[in-house]
């Protein structure tokens, strides 16, 4: 059987009969490069369009809907009649029958003010999510979070607006895999030169789902999310930021709760919806260091032991 991305990416989404999978796991037994693919497409397998669909957008101003209208109204108006040196378009017996072009044009605004306004809703979502989207001469390079509100210190206020497209079922039936997080997390302390270790919140009633590494500005960002017992989930996010050590403060970014600290050359951010969890106290608990550790301590991993 011949691997590629399409086969693995049909056998990491459960798509494959039982014997193509003893195939494909055969592979990843014996090549180590079918195995890193295989764990790099279960990393991408969060449901993003469920959460997408959970977010709110603005309505399209009526203004602007009546103003595109004008536009091809406008338009239309210009090439109805045609002039005197306008080439003729003749048709035969084999030429295929079309609409009448007046009767095209008369649909022409409706669907051109459509497609203008679907336009201008989908920039407005791309420039604030999309990476390097809208980017200009002078900016940045591209980074996978944009940040969503410039008065926020930035890559705080992108992980909070990434936060925001998450609902409950986002992750609610994302299976944990221990040997994959530990792996993220051996890639994340070595590679990245992130000294992270994910913190055990189950006596806070949250569910640890799963560790993501994100790039902001070009420097890796940690994203751990836990599922509470109700609610949208909660993230802890950890960046490496050389500032000296800050003590924890809570602040609103749009329509998220965060609270925010800084220990040994790491930035932290909690972040959740006002309902629910105390985060205060939450990450008062994290930054004394009074959780356990599920994963980070010499590769060890309390649920793999479980």
């Amino acid at each position: 059987m011949k691997m590629d991305s399409v086969l693995l990416m049909a056998y990491v989404d459960g798509e494959l009969s039982a014997e193509e999978c003893q195939e494909i796991e055969k592979e990843i037994a014996v090549s180590p490069d079918t195995a890193e693919l295989v764990a790099q497409l279960r990393a991408s397998q969060l449901p993003y369009a469920q959460a997408f669909a959970q977010q709110k957008l603005p309505p399209v101003p009526d203004s602007l809907t009546e103003a595109v209208a004008a536009m091809a109204r406008a338009h239309a108006q210009r090439t109805a009649t045609p002039g005197a040196n306008d080439a003729a378009v003749t048709r035969d017996a084999f030429t295929a029958p079309s609409a009448p072009i007046r009767s095209r044009l008369r649909i022409a605004p409706q669907w051109l003010a459509v497609a203008f306004v679907a336009g201008v809703v989908c920039y407005g979502i791309g420039t604030r999510f999309l990476p390097g989207f809208g980017a200009t001469p002078n900016s940045s390079p591209t980074a996978t979070l944009a940040a969503a509100n410039p008065e926020e210190p930035g890559w705080v206020a992108a992980a909070a607006g990434y936060q925001q497209l998450y609902s409950r079922e986002t992750v609610a039936q994302v299976p944990v895999n221990a040997e994959l997080t530990a792996q993220t997390v051996d890639e994340i302390q070595h590679q990245d030169g992130l000294n992270v270790r994910i913190p055990d919140l189950s006596q806070a009633g949250l569910t640890f789902k799963r560790v993501q590494r994100l790039r902001f500005k070009d420097k890796p960002l940690v994203q751990i999310v836990y599922l509470p017992q109700q609610g949208a989930p909660i993230a802890l996010c950890v960046m490496k930021e050389g500032k000296p050590d800050t003590t924890i403060a809570e602040r609103r970014v749009e329509s998220m709760n965060v609270v925010t600290w800084r220990h040994a050359d790491l930035s932290y951010a909690l972040i959740g919806k006002p309902e629910g969890t105390d985060l205060p106290a939450l990450a008062k608990r994290i930054s004394d260091n009074d959780v356990q550790t599920l994963f980070g301590d010499a590769g060890i991993s309390m649920l793999a032991a479980n």
